[in-house]
């Protein structure tokens, strides 16, 4: 019996993150460009510095709003009319606020750009802002809150945020606002926030897809180059601080059956020169399944599903005023929570006594470096990326550096920041279960004082 032969693989092609084109339209608008042969959906996502430490005062939760409320309308079409429209082209259109910026995303067939982005050039230039649809996002926004309250890993965060930063910092309050503050929000304080922050001068436009035929060009100066405004720069930043004594706060939930872990403090940004071992060192310790604190509170004890330990940027910036949260989360059963934080602490302090292994190096440059292909298949995740090198005023070729400098991470220099950054003394511990049962355990666990607040 005669088979057709066996594939084989060819052979591996270098690869390495796209580096964009760089240009910037007449009305001030920066635009980077990338051509990615065969992506057939074209991503565009356009970042706006409005940062969420701009919102006034009493407001926390406008710039969401704001964000939310720019594709219910403009000056040619109303709500459902740009709905239409933006079916028609087979696109969708999504933003959000963050601390650094607000973001617009679009993703279209590349048949269809020049049309798509008309209409996201409209929701910029001249969104309308109508009173019902302000309400009703206010409405909506209002039902997301107790939702989010009784979720244990947002409550979780909410706690830390509140204990790591000063109070007077927008960062220790709800990213989207609390019901007080969102209760305020009408669409004359959209409009006053879109007006103070939003403008060509100060936006940058990421288009990433298969760009062959397109007039990219004359799409742009059609749509995004017609949109005037302000030529003011964007108020400056405020260094980030934060306060990592080592305490535990509990988050009182009678009756839990499970106890919501979140471990933290705040470190170097993208900008600092140990972030890429920082984040190869942190792999390590909790990136995978087969990690230290895996390998010891999931496989060997059984306490946990999983347990990540993780870097994410909260706001960078090359004059210095950045950082990142540093963290640990996970959840265990509400009756080893003591021993699962015992354990947890055993394996910082052992990491910082005896180091990683190289063993544990390679997997982890293989897992971090080797998927990056596939990570990037996708417009959509290369002007992600691109947009988040923006935001966090990175170079172009930013994280192509990155991957080649963890290639180059040794096990020491890995060691020497994940071991920096979560010193088992200057922790933050936000534990969200049933206190009657927990928080005496932990007391005897010496980690911090322990306080007890209500679930709510």
């Amino acid at each position: 019996m005669e088979f057709h032969p066996q594939p084989r693989g060819g052979q591996p092609k270098p690869w390495a993150f796209p580096a964009p084109e760089r240009g910037e339209l007449g009305n001030g608008l920066t635009v980077l460009r990338c051509h990615r042969p065969g992506q057939q959906i074209v991503a565009v996502d356009v970042t706006l510095r409005a940062p969420l430490d701009a919102e006034p005062a009493g407001l926390d939760g406008v710039a969401t709003i704001m964000a939310r409320a720019l594709s219910e309308g403009t000056d040619k079409l109303d709500a459902e009319e740009f709905a239409d429209e933006l079916e028609a082209c087979g696109a969708s259109l999504d933003a959000y606020a963050d601390h650094a910026a607000v973001r617009v995303s679009l993703e279209v067939p590349a048949s269809r750009l020049p049309k798509a982005l008309g209409l996201l050039a409209d929701a910029l230039r001249a969104p309308a802002f109508p009173e019902s649809e302000i309400e009703r996002l206010v409405g909506n926004r209002l039902d997301e809150i107790p939702h989010e309250l009784a979720n244990p890993t947002r409550r979780a965060a909410k706690e830390l945020a509140k204990e790591l930063y000063p109070a007077s910092a927008r960062m220790s309050r709800p990213r989207q606002g609390t019901e007080e503050t969102v209760a305020r929000i009408d669409a004359p304080a959209v409009r006053a926030f879109y007006d103070a922050h939003v403008r060509p001068a100060t936006a940058t436009a990421v288009v990433v897809g298969d760009l062959e035929g397109v007039d990219l060009d004359a799409a742009l100066a059609d749509t995004l180059g017609a949109w005037t405004g302000s030529t003011a720069q964007p108020r400056a930043a405020a260094p980030i601080t934060a306060d990592d004594t080592g305490r535990v706060v509990v988050v009182d939930r009678p009756g839990a059956v499970q106890t919501q872990l979140l471990i933290g403090r705040i470190g170097p940004d993208r900008h600092d020169r140990v972030w890429p071992a920082q984040v190869l060192g942190t792999y390590c310790l909790g990136g995978t399944l087969t990690s230290r604190l895996d390998k010891v509170l999931r496989e060997e004890k059984g306490y946990t599903y999983g347990v990540r330990a993780f870097g994410q940027v909260l706001r960078s910036s090359a004059e210095g005023t950045g950082a990142a949260l540093l963290a640990v989360s996970g959840s265990v059963a509400t009756d080893v929570t003591g021993p699962a934080l015992a354990d947890l602490w055993q394996v910082l302090r052992t990491l910082a006594a005896d180091g990683l292994t190289d063993e544990e190096r390679d997997v982890a440059v293989q897992n971090l470096v080797g998927v990056a292909p596939l990570k990037y298949e996708t417009a959509s995740a290369v002007a992600d990326t691109l947009a988040e090198q923006v935001e966090q005023e990175l170079p172009d070729d930013y994280q192509a550096r990155v991957y080649a400098e963890l290639a180059r991470t040794g096990t020491v220099e890995a060691t020497a920041a994940v071991v920096g950054a979560f010193p088992p003394d200057r922790l933050v511990t936000v534990l969200v279960g049933d206190a009657s049962q927990i928080a005496d355990p932990v007391r005897e666990l010496g980690i911090g004082e322990v306080k007890v607040v209500t679930g709510g």
